[in-house]
């Protein structure tokens, strides 16, 4: 090499080598980690069971906050029911499995919800020709969807949601009704559009009006002979998602529920004005002016979805759905929804998935949704695992 050359590049070459030996160094000798206790895990959402340290003091919140969610969505608002005066319009037998109807029923004097039922025709696991007994039940509710309870029977749309053809199938009962401006309903301004909703009830909300509808929903279902009343269920994704655990919440005949996907919570979210937006579908029409001013409600969804406890509930949902930090904030919710459950000592009842498979109900998420009903709402013995005996036709010798 040229010496004048060399001599520049020294200065350059030293820190180099120095910093390739402290490199070699520090992968050689690790800076040591010590034992530790876990530490507390500190958010915003703590403001939960602020102050709540037995389950007395949780009842005393609880009843506060039942207040107040039935405040947001303005239940005092909602219309007198009326008589269901059910009509059955087409009934058709899907592969003898079960029983699919297109009903409809009234949900107020002068309006008539569209659902589909499904009746299984025996059992699930049943042998041909027993006799069917009284079965589970549950209210599927579907997401921003157009066709609304076609996707939930298996009629179009996305496969992956056909609750009630895939829970018919394991044995339940299923209700799956059109959102109130979908499927039958769609409004002449177009699906998920509440403007008319609005001028007919300028003082209630939306998720007053789909909750009091799918509360409804239960109440037909537990007319049926087919249904046992004391084993009714509900699940959903997206806005179906939030619709189960309001549902579930405000009513306490629902023994199980889902969420799959299932909105964002107020706080920490910066499309929080979607709640409360100026066209198109307004969840809660009353809360815009204060949510411009930046101000939210007094109660969030992480307190709604405690008032379903210690009744069973599962969250499910995907970190990248959106906005990720957003989801990311969504778990540490979930966690103090948990201490809520451990507080009433009902830690069994509670449970979240998440994923990366984004605002999805992939095979993994509908084999745990499956699941939770089935350890909720039917009998011990079909969930029950079991040692095969000695004298199994196939089983080997005992290991001594």
């Amino acid at each position: 090499m040229n010496v004048l050359l060399r001599h520049r590049l020294l200065p350059y070459a030293a820190p180099v080598l120095c910093a390739a030996a402290l490199g070699a160094a520090s992968a050689a000798e690790p800076p040591d980690r010590m034992r530790s206790d876990p530490p507390l895990i500190v958010s915003s959402w703590d403001d939960l069971i602020e102050g709540v340290k037995t389950r007395e003091d949780w009842q005393a919140r609880r009843h506060v906050l039942r207040q107040r969610y039935l405040e947001l969505i303005r239940d005092e608002q909602k219309p007198k029911k009326p008589p269901l005066e059910l009509e059955i319009h087409e009934t058709v037998d899907i592969e003898g499995v079960y029983r699919r109807q297109l009903i409809s029923y009234n949900v107020e004097q002068d309006e008539r919800a569209h659902a589909y039922l499904g009746i299984p025709l025996k059992p699930h696991g049943a042998a041909a020709g027993d006799a069917p007994d009284k079965f589970p039940a549950i209210v599927a509710l579907h997401g921003t969807t157009a066709q609304g309870k076609e996707q939930t029977a298996g009629l179009s749309g996305n496969p992956d949601k056909a609750w009630l053809d895939q829970l018919c199938r394991r044995g339940y009962v299923v209700i799956a009704p059109d959102h109130f401006v979908a499927g039958h309903r769609i409004p002449p301004e177009g699906a998920y559009d509440t403007a008319r909703f609005y001028q007919k009830h300028p003082e209630w909300t939306a998720v007053g009006k789909f909750t009091y509808e799918h509360a409804i929903a239960i109440d037909l279902l537990q007319s049926l002979p087919e249904v046992d009343p004391d084993r009714i269920g509900t699940l959903g994704h997206s806005l179906g998602g939030h619709g189960a655990y309001y549902l579930a919440a405000y009513d306490e005949r629902v023994k199980a529920a889902v969420c799959n996907c299932g909105g964002a919570f107020f706080r920490h979210n910066p499309d929080v004005l979607n709640s409360a937006r100026d066209r198109w579908y307004v969840y809660f029409k009353h809360l815009r002016p204060g949510l411009l001013e930046g101000r939210l409600p007094p109660i969030d969804r992480h307190e709604i979805i405690a008032l379903v406890a210690p009744r069973p509930f599962m969250d499910l949902s995907g970190l990248n759905d959106g906005n990720g930090l957003v989801q990311r904030q969504r778990v540490l919710a979930l966690l103090r929804i948990m201490d809520v459950y451990e507080l009433e000592k009902a830690p069994q009842n509670f449970a979240f998935y998440v994923h990366g498979r984004g605002h999805s109900v992939a095979h993994e998420s509908r084999e745990l949704i499956f699941g939770w009903m089935d350890v909720h709402l039917k009998p011990p013995s079909v969930t029950q695992t079991h040692l095969l005996s000695a004298d199994e036709p196939g089983t080997d010798d005992p290991v001594q």
